[in-house]
């Protein structure tokens, strides 16, 4: 791990948040995802399952949480399952855990090796009644791949047939959404490096520059920061190619007179930044440019003014919605005879915006939780209006990440540059 160590307090607390919407003599089970092989003999890079991670803060393939409160031996509470280390092995890929490591990590004081699991189970099961089993329940879940977590399910259910079976993702899609300050603050870590990437990026910008240099000057400050890597796949859009959301080749020259439109973030400690800026490569929007650009900021802003606990998320985006109507009849882009025929299902701001303007932000960019309830204390958003305009090559989206708190909401991003002005003065230095 190239981060600090986070203190095992964030995932202790975690598990008690889980633990106490468990039924009585319950046993929940979370196994970590698989290591990827890609061609030949190698593999990916290894990514731990989110709700491990949240839960234990172990990095390391194939490890198992166990939770059980109300299993009579107290020591079988919370027990923490490991790849047994073997020097052959280690000598190929490197260290892995020791017991006492993990405990420091995680907390957890019970830690068992891989090879006695089937063992440690089996005497679980025996006694619990309810079994949480968790799979990946995202609402854009779209793979054709086999899911090792449902092979997983299937293979304890197969065994045990007869007991109660629960499902663990539903209480993390409630938890996970709602961020403790320990979690923030670590958040803050990944958003404080990706705000000295965007402030090297923006002294580096000029004409001719490729889209590759930019996104290489990021890398570097982000490696030199030790955040772990890209939160996603930076998106390093000049002029027209702006309008696609996830472009991500990266393989052209920014030119005299285009918008840039820059979408990155810093991974550290599992816990992800996603910030978007659009700006001009020579350092001076055009009065154009300008209009645009502060029309989709006025959305952003409008968005953090409404942001608050108890606000129905859905009546959030209506007025986001509503906003982004005004804003582009201001500037020409529709008119009030285009809202007076739209059709209700395509309303006629689509054409411009035509994307979400908000998602939950976590342990994985798109984290998990309801879009259907109300905003709650604690959740972590981005907001993301964004302006497309076809007709004149032009793209622009701007994103900050924001914590609900008690009576409104923290911008962490708070202090980057986002205006006109601001931005303009930081590519000046």
């Amino acid at each position: 791990m190239k981060y600090l160590p986070i203190s095992s307090k964030l995932y202790e607390q975690n598990r008690e948040r889980f633990i106490s919407k468990m039924k009585p003599n319950s046993l929940a089970i979370f196994p970590a995802s698989p290591v990827f092989p890609k061609g030949g003999d190698g593999t990916y890079g290894y990514k731990p399952d989110a709700d491990v991670m949240w839960l234990s803060g172990v990095v390391q393939e194939k490890t198992i949480v166990i939770l059980y409160p109300d299993n009579p031996d107290k020591t079988m509470r919370e027990v923490l399952v490991l790849l047994r280390p073997n020097e052959l092995l280690e000598k190929w890929v490197g260290h892995k855990l020791r017991k006492d490591e993990a405990t420091a990590i995680s907390g957890i004081k019970n830690v068992q090796w891989l090879d006695n699991f089937d063992t440690l189970l089996q005497v679980m099961m025996n006694s619990a009644d309810t079994v949480y089993l968790n799979t990946n329940e995202h609402n854009r879940l779209d793979t054709e791949l086999p899911r090792t977590d449902l092979l997983f399910v299937q293979d304890v259910m197969k065994k045990y047939p007869v007991h109660t079976y629960d499902r663990a993702a539903r209480i993390m899609k409630e938890l996970r959404c709602v961020k403790t300050a320990e979690e923030v603050d670590v958040t803050r870590v990944a958003i404080g490096i990706t705000a000295k990437a965007l402030s090297r990026v923006l002294k580096f910008l000029r004409p001719g520059v490729m889209e590759h240099e930019i996104e290489a000057e990021i890398t570097h400050e982000f490696l030199r920061n030790r955040a772990t890597g890209h939160a996603y796949g930076c998106i390093i859009a000049s002029g027209d190619r702006a309008r696609t959301l996830h472009y991500e080749e990266n393989n052209q020259e920014c030119k005299d007179g285009e918008l840039i439109l820059m979408d990155f973030g810093a991974e550290y400690g599992n816990y992800n930044a996603d910030l978007t800026r659009t700006v001009p490569v020579n350092g001076r929007f055009t009065d154009r440019q300008k209009e645009v650009y502060n029309a989709c900021l006025a959305v952003h802003n409008h968005g953090k003014a409404i942001l608050k606990p108890g606000l129905p998320f859905q009546d959030y985006v209506k007025s986001i919605n509503e906003e982004m109507e005004r804003q582009l009849l201001r500037i020409g882009l529709i008119t009030e005879e285009d809202i007076k025929n739209q059709d209700p299902e395509n309303p006629a701001f689509k054409k411009y915006f035509y994307h979400g303007v908000t998602h939950f932000l976590g342990l994985v960019v798109h984290d998990v939780g309801s879009y259907t309830d109300v905003i709650r204390e604690g959740m972590l958003f981005t907001i993301e209006p964004g302006i497309y305009i076809e007709q004149e090559h032009m793209g622009i989206r701007i994103e900050n990440n924001i914590w609900i708190t008690k009576d409104g909401n923290e911008d962490l991003f708070h202090g980057i540059p986002i205006t006109v002005e601001e931005i303009e003065a930081a590519m000046k230095q």
